[in-house]
């Protein structure tokens, strides 16, 4: 049997996997979830592009790495590959909660996990009244979050945005209001809003990387990838901060487990979180010295985003383009100034081991140009060695097709 990657474009990532499988001499199918049709009825299940039967496949295979890269597909496509009797690595239980920080949040004080104080209102800002009368309800929702979480700083999240989108600070009541305003239902903020009280996390925060294999104990990844930056309270490097490979303090990596696992559960899975520590001001050396070394780093770095925004030297040679990166990484890398603000946040990690607070959980983690390369974590080895020891397996809540209704699956 082998296993198969279903994803919607070849990103850089799903490149990696591909050639991370050739090198452990796993057979790795692929799957498109795009421009294709799911046929249901009848007693039967296909899989069909224009010009493909992808039916075969789907029926030898037995675990399948879901990559694609929506939110909502990730929960559509492990539905339907889950339906077919299929391991989906990860699970869509799994996808169901990361698919909503409300509802990781909730897992995560569950379970025990330090969180940020989070509000949620499930209350649109904007309704519709008999007669086309609408109704602002801006006010009562900044009533209810100022109330619980108080009149200082507070920042406003999109249920299921990524990427640090439409993540908004605000200083005060106007602010709030105005932005509550601005807001309207999306995909990505499907009905209401999350709001927590601002952590004064400094100038980084953390994405810590757990794995569980099939029937094995969660494996915490030493080294942690801090995203960091003096540019905007939002570190993700979505918006060009900067990385650094840090290591963890083993109450963090421990606190780390059980946060996955309150995600993961008893599946398999691969899981990236996000942490923040609140530093407030228990610093070990002040701003302006921080703010001199990312300066030092800048040439480099823009180096390195110069070769990641080469997108047409990625698709027409992937080896060579991976080699640019490599070499930018490894420059940067080993610059004092990197090596100098490392140590700072390892030290800052250690000094308020006791202040780090999980706020997500990412079940499809970018992670080939950077968190490979800068924390030397190449996640494509567990996603694969996760859906290796899923092979044969039903995941919870999923179900095995009679041979009657298994049709195309």
């Amino acid at each position: 049997m082998s296993l198969a990657i279903l994803y919607e474009y070849p990103e850089t990532d799903e490149e990696g996997i591909k050639l991370t499988a050739a090198e452990m001499g796993i057979d790795l199918k692929y799957l498109p979830f795009r421009k294709i049709s799911v046929l249901i009825g009848d007693g039967v299940i296909s899989f069909k592009s224009q010009k493909t039967d992808y039916d075969p496949i789907i029926k030898s295979v037995t675990a399948v790495l879901n990559r694609t890269q929506s939110k909502n597909r990730r929960l559509y496509s492990a539905n339907i590959l889950e339906g077919c009797g299929k391991y989906v690595v990860n699970p869509q239980r799994t996808e169901y909660i990361c698919f909503s920080k409300f509802r990781t949040l909730i897992e995560f004080w569950k379970n025990g996990v330090p969180i940020p104080r989070t509000a949620y209102v499930p209350c649109d800002s904007h309704d519709l009244a008999h007669g086309d009368i609408q109704i602002h309800n801006e006010e009562a929702i900044a009533d209810l979050v100022q109330r619980d979480l108080g009149t200082g700083k507070i920042v406003i999240k999109p249920d299921a945005g990524t990427h640090g989108k439409q993540v908004c600070l605000v200083h005060d009541r106007d602010s709030l209001v105005r932005h509550l305003d601005e807001t309207r239902p999306s995909i990505v903020n499907p009905v209401g809003f999350v709001a927590q009280a601002y952590v004064e996390k400094w100038f980084y925060d953390l994405r810590i990387v757990v794995a569980k294999e099939y029937g094995a104990t969660p494996n915490c990844y030493s080294t942690a990838l801090a995203r960091a930056g003096m540019k905007d309270f939002r570190t993700n490097t979505y918006l060009g901060n900067m990385v650094f490979g840090v290591k963890l303090p083993a109450e963090v990596q421990k606190t780390a487990v059980m946060a996955a696992e309150a995600v993961g559960r008893d599946d398999c899975w691969v899981l990236a979180l996000d942490a923040m520590v609140n530093v407030g001001e228990n610093k070990s050396i002040d701003d302006e010295y921080v703010r001199s070394e990312f300066e030092k780093l800048d040439p480099l770095f823009k180096k390195v985003k110069d070769v990641k925004q080469d997108r047409r030297g990625k698709s027409r040679d992937f080896r060579g383009w991976n080699r640019s990166l490599e070499v930018a990484f490894s420059a940067y890398m080993r610059e004092q100034a990197y090596e100098n603000v490392r140590r700072i946040i390892e030290e800052s990690i250690a000094l308020n081991k006791e202040q780090v607070l999980f706020h997500e959980a990412n079940s499809c983690p970018e992670f080939w140009e950077q968190t490979r390369l800068v924390a030397g974590i190449n996640l494509a080895v567990p996603l694969l060695k996760c859906a290796k020891s899923a092979e044969g397996k039903v995941p919870s809540g999923g179900m095995e097709l009679d041979q009657r209704r298994s049709g195309g699956c």
